[in-house]
């Protein structure tokens, strides 16, 4: 799989949790890292939670397992490793004070519908 596909499917599993404020980076260029990032937010722990669930089982179900999860207990920032994507999920407030939108200004932004 590649993975456009792995950032597509775990977009899905975003989606299917009512993720607000999806974005994708392509960082490809500018990092060794990974291809991806994926940065949603959520509105309360419980769906920040449910969202990270549901990645995780997207992927799983196609041979996918993310090498590290951070973050999960707390639900603030909810970090998964998936080598060549990344998906980051929040709570909407610790979103706005790291906000990784402007840090990857040069990473290129990725219209979710184009995966």
């Amino acid at each position: 799989m590649t993975s456009r596909e792995c950032a597509k499917l775990a977009v899905a599993g975003l989606k299917d949790k009512k993720a607000n404020d999806i974005r994708v980076i392509d960082i490809s260029e500018v990092s060794v890292m990974a291809d991806y990032f994926i940065i949603a937010s959520g509105t309360n722990r419980n769906q920040v939670q449910a969202m990270a669930d549901n990645v995780e089982e997207k992927l799983h179900e196609s041979g996918i397992k993310p090498r590290q999860i951070e973050g999960y207990q707390s639900a603030n920032w909810i970090l998964m490793d998936f080598q060549d994507v990344i998906v980051h999920i929040f709570n909407e407030e610790d979103r706005l004070f790291y906000n990784l939108e402007k840090i990857w200004l040069d990473g290129k932004m990725i219209d979710v519908s184009d995966l």
